[in-house]
């Protein structure tokens, strides 16, 4: 067999690519500091690719590499890399999200002790001849609360450093179990307690439409009287820049450490020039040791990809035609949509997940259908990091349990999907069906039966059935310049409970659902967005 070429663009661990260079299946060739004219005159050859941050791979590049399969990005950003380009021509990118576990673990720390004890600007007028000691009263750790926004490995990691400088972690994450919290003697909160009770905050989510601005002006007017200290060694964004500048000049935030900006290198000069502020130019996995394992863990899977198809941590998926055949495809729109829809009528996340293929979906392999699902139904949390290559690896890592059944036959339909969502305080069941004719339906949600195209805006309205409560809904949304395309009422008897579904063609505005909860009869209202 001819040995498989792999293109290194950037420094590189030379330890970490080791293994591709003994692998007698893999010749590797080091070019660094190329401009994209050059590469394009070489990456021809090649069937693999290794960056960092240095090198942008653009289309123009991807649309010379004829025999490229793979890009590996050293590292966990990949916005250097041109995706749906990648996608479009079929090359799977592949990232490194954890061998910065620890490094990025370390630099939050040293982050939060540096500020603490305003440690740069004693230096700073050290250094210029100065010595004023009383400028510089720290504060201590030890008995403080530090709250934790996300609960993940780099999270639980600060955690069990933090507790070791004798304080108490409150945390906020979605799927942070109360079985886990205990045992880690973490306690678990919303972020809004978070604000009140926490001396330090940090950050460590990714960056999503729910975390974006998280930590904003309404979060700072929360905190307790004493003020906080913000560190953010995640994804710029995630705090909003302009409020924590007010923050900071009101008093209410006492220092900030910021290793990650919404733009970078960062244009808010006020913020990173601020008296308390602590910056570093995104440093969270710039250590020997992370660039070693980032360098290991790319050239272990560039191995298992060519030798054995497997895929870890893509970012993009496959082709279509790579992974779904004819017969699944039609399924492909309809599984998305129940994971976009079934998620958001909960408000917690699961801890459990059942699907059930009946009739001709439930075919011998359905994992392409099953990931597809999940990874809709992680989105929220995860954003773009989630994608149907990773989505089993995700759930898994979140603790979530999942099950799949299979029935060659279900009376009344060609075919039939259904997935339920359970955690400790409730369930959601949707049924949904497809076919040729009608499109995608979905025909179950929890007890009631309903028959509706999905769209993207959906109003959902459980209720006590009386008359005249159709009416009084219809004229509010009306009344709001609400459009409605379709209504479906469901019921399990006369003047009994009831839901009734609203396709719209606009999204319903917040004053809007608070006109309709103060309806009588009406229990609770879901609104529902899909793509």
């Amino acid at each position: 067999m001819t040995p498989y070429k792999v293109l290194v663009l950037d420094p590189v661990s030379q330890e970490g690519i080791e293994a591709l260079r003994q692998h007698k299946d893999f010749i590797v060739s080091r070019q660094i500091d190329l401009s994209e004219s050059q590469i394009i005159d070489i990456v021809g050859d090649f069937e693999a690719l290794i960056v960092r941050s240095q090198t942008t791979i653009t289309e123009r590049i991807l649309q010379h590499a004829k025999k490229l399969k793979l890009i590996a990005r050293a590292g966990v950003g990949v916005d250097n890399i041109d995706i749906d380009a990648a996608t479009k021509l079929g090359v799977i990118v592949i990232n490194a999200p954890e061998g910065n576990t620890i490094s990025a673990t370390e630099h939050t720390m040293a982050m939060m002790m540096t500020m603490a004890r305003d440690i740069p600007e004693a230096y700073k007028e050290l250094t210029n001849g100065e010595w004023n000691r009383a400028n510089h009263k720290g504060v201590e750790l030890y008995g403080k609360t530090l709250g934790i926004i996300g609960a993940g490995k780099i999270g639980f990691g600060v955690a069990r450093r933090a507790k070791s400088f004798g304080m108490k972690i409150v945390a906020f994450d979605p799927y942070l179990s109360d079985e886990k919290a205990r045992d880690n003697e973490i306690e678990k909160m919303d972020v809004d307690s978070l604000a009140r009770v926490a001396d330090f905050v940090t950050v460590h989510t990714p960056l999503t439409p729910q975390t974006e601005g998280l930590i904003n002006e309404s979060f700072f007017a929360k905190v307790k009287d004493s003020g906080i200290y913000v560190i953010n060694v995640a994804r710029g964004g995630i705090i909003d820049e302009d409020d924590l500048l007010q923050a900071l000049d009101d008093g209410i935030v006492k220092g900030a450490a910021l290793d990650v900006f919404v733009s970078e290198p960062p244009e808010n000069k006020a913020l990173i020039e601020h008296r308390r502020t602590v910056v570093t130019p995104h440093l969270g996995a710039s250590t020997v040791e992370a660039q070693e394992k980032v360098a290991i863990s790319v050239s272990e899977e560039i191995i298992e990809y060519f030798q054995d198809q497997k895929i870890t941590h893509a970012v993009n998926a496959p082709r279509l035609s790579r992974s779904v055949t004819e017969e699944l495809k039609p399924y492909m729109s309809i599984v998305k949509h129940l994971g976009q829809f079934s998620i958001q009528l909960l408000d917690e996340p699961p801890q459990e997940v059942k699907i059930k293929y009946h009739g001709d979906i439930a075919v011998d392999d359905t994992s392409i259908l099953t990931r597809t699902f999940v990874s809709h139904m992680l989105e929220p949390h995860f954003g773009d990091e989630v994608n149907i290559i990773n989505a089993l690896y995700h759930l898994k890592e979140l603790g979530v349990s999942y099950n799949i059944e299979k029935h060659p036959s279900i009376g009344g339909y060609t075919n039939y999907l259904e997935v339920e969502l359970t955690n400790d305080k409730e369930s959601v069941i949707l049924g949904a069906s497809t076919n040729p004719g009608y499109g995608e339906r979905l025909i179950k949600v929890n007890e009631y039966q309903v028959d509706f195209k999905p769209s993207e805006h959906i109003l959902i309205i459980e209720h006590t059935d009386r008359p005249g409560i159709i009416g009084e809904l219809g004229a509010l949304l009306g009344e709001d310049l609400v459009n409605i395309a379709s209504m479906q009422l469901a019921r399990q008897s006369k003047e009994g409970d009831a839901i009734v579904l609203f396709t719209l063609d606009n999204k319903v505005p917040d004053k809007t659902l608070s006109k309709i909860l103060e309806i009588n009869s009406i229990h609770k209202v879901h609104t529902i967005s899909l793509t």
